[in-house]
């Protein structure tokens, strides 16, 4: 069989001698993931965080936002879609707590994505990879966890999990010579969806995936399907720009813009150079391109060619994660485990390489499957809520330990401290000087709900309830802790720049902040912009300096 530019098509499965899987099995499977993961996780009433805390505060504040009717990127400043959002600010602006509004959107999305999985799963893949590959997408969108092995329940990155889910649905279905099932109809629909998903979620999934897609469809030789994608496609962002307006991409584009100049944001993990070769990727690596030689060499030359393709944007998906968790190793197994000839030494190699991919991926897999058992049976005594004082956001938890008590990490290298003497040869940048006054190198480390609280608290109790905060920190939360008005154009989440900072009538520049990087980044673009010549003290406490706009 040949495709797109004389490339060689690999055979139907089916011709290969695989059966099709019972698609009432495969239904019953999704369905019973989504019972027993979602059921598990919304029985809880509530949850219960073990840790990145201050990740969900930016997705509350999101949240918050977009259930007022506030729009991303026109209102405020996020580079994540507003998909990643929207389920969740669908259930809160309903009157659900923002605890149980993120449980039930996970639920919902599993379901959104019930049928584009089932048909993905019983029209490219064999009766004994079916049901498991399904299981997989569902376990992706209704984890309570971004991956990795540290168990900690945790709400953060969320749209990563959804995002790759939309992945493992497009990629098979534009890569897989349809076999046991064919309506070009439904396939060009769903790779169309999926990639809009992937746009609207997080466009690094979509900037890496979507010219592998469209050339394993040109390989394939689907090519209506391809066609009906690009319609698809089109029509989604044709009814968006109806609702929103072209201004809408304009500003998605300008956020884009801003965290890819990011100094602290552009890339939230290790090198590039790392994730291709650190001792914890490169066994990935090695193991992709074998499975790369050994598909071509059994006959699978359009898996083969479109797994080399797919490796650039495995990467950089991954590299572009915090975390950098290759969540791309159970999908590159489904590849290999799908296309492996009937019979012969390639045969045994392929499956030896998929669970080679198998094993590598297994820690963060188990993870992610067992998080929403590990939340239902979390000790709730041990628990406080994150935002005090807030009806709407009470059923949401974090740990008592992680929220109220108060550690910080402080250097003792610098002026002033013991090991001042060790200064010049630590390394150490030298600290930023503001309005004359130079802040200490301290940072918080836990204490999440105490810092906002109490700097919250003497703001109201000193008469600023009502203004516009801008802050010199990673997070701008405390309009969720107090009376305070969010800024219109500010970032839930510093990725640089000053967004927000033209609305707000103070600045608050924390002496313990979350992060001491941003607070120095963000000071030295006011002094830059000579913005700070406007800037007047107005209160000054053990916590913060309030400078007043001029």
């Amino acid at each position: 069989m040949t495709g797109y530019c004389g490339q060689k098509m690999d055979k139907p499965l089916k011709e290969m001698g695989m059966r099709q899987a019972n698609r009432t099995s495969v239904f019953i499977v999704l369905m019973a993931a989504i019972l027993a993961l979602g059921g598990m996780a919304i029985a809880k009433s509530g949850f219960y965080l073990g840790k990145h805390e201050g990740d969900t505060l930016h997705m509350v504040e999101i949240v918050s936002r977009m259930a007022a009717g506030q729009l991303p990127h026109i209102d405020f400043m996020t580079p994540i879609g507003a998909l990643a959002f929207a389920p969740i600010a669908l259930f809160k602006a309903n009157g659900f707590g923002i605890g149980m509004s993120v449980l039930w959107a996970q639920v919902l999305m599993a379901l959104a994505f019930v049928l584009p999985t089932f048909w993905v799963a019983i029209s490219r893949f064999p009766r004994l990879l079916a049901a498991p590959y399904g299981f997989v997408v569902m376990v992706l969108i209704l984890a309570l966890v971004h991956g990795e092995a540290e168990s900690g329940v945790s709400i953060s990155m969320h749209y990563n999990r959804w995002a790759w889910a939309a992945a493992y649905v497009a990629i098979p279905a534009a890569l897989f010579v349809p076999q046991f099932a064919r309506n070009s109809l439904f396939d060009g629909i769903i790779i169309g969806l999926m990639l809009s998903v992937m746009a609207m979620i997080k466009v690094t999934y979509f900037v890496a995936f979507a010219p592998v897609i469209v050339v394993a469809l040109l390989m394939t030789g689907q090519l209506r399907a391809f066609g009906i994608a690009i319609l698809t496609g089109l029509g989604v962002v044709a009814i968006l720009t109806a609702w929103m307006g072209i201004g809408f991409w304009l500003a998605y584009v300008a956020d884009l813009q801003t965290v890819a100049g990011s100094a602290n944001r552009a890339a939230p993990g290790l090198p590039l150079a790392s994730i291709l070769a650190a001792p914890a990727y490169e066994g990935g690596t090695i193991a992709a391109i074998a499975g790369v030689i050994f598909l071509r060499r059994g006959g699978a030359s359009a898996a083969g060619m479109g797994l080399l393709l797919l490796i650039p944007g495995f990467i950089y998906v991954t590299y572009q994660n915090f975390g950098n968790d290759p969540q791309w190793l159970l999908l590159m197994a489904f590849i290999l485990l799908a296309h492996r000839p009937d019979q012969g030494d390639e045969r045994a190699t392929i499956t030896g390489i998929a669970l080679m991919s198998i094993a590598f991926a297994t820690p963060s897999f188990l993870n992610l499957a067992y998080s929403p058992f590990r939340h239902f049976n979390a000790d709730v005594e041990r628990f406080t809520p994150l935002i005090s004082g807030t009806p709407d956001n009470a059923d949401l938890y974090t740990l008592t330990a992680r929220a109220i008590r108060v550690d910080a990490t402080v250097a003792l290298d610098t002026e002033g401290q013991p090991y001042a003497t060790w200064q010049d040869q630590s390394g150490r940048d030298a600290p930023v000087s503001f309005k004359g006054e130079t802040f200490g190198n301290c940072a918080l480390d836990s204490g999440i709900t105490a810092y906002f609280t109490d700097v919250s608290g003497d703001l109201t109790e000193a008469g600023y309830q009502g203004a516009k905060l801008f802050t010199a920190d990673l997070l701008n939360s405390f309009w969720l802790y107090g009376e305070f008005e969010p800024l219109t154009g500010g970032a839930p989440w510093y990725y640089g720049g000053l967004s927000g900072f033209a609305d707000a009538e103070y600045l608050l520049v924390p002496l313990c902040p979350l992060s001491v990087e941003a607070r120095e980044l963000i000071l030295t673009e006011i002094t830059e912009t000579g913005a700070d010549e406007t800037l007047t003290e107005v209160r000054r406490t053990p916590l913060y300096v309030l400078f007043e706009k001029g």
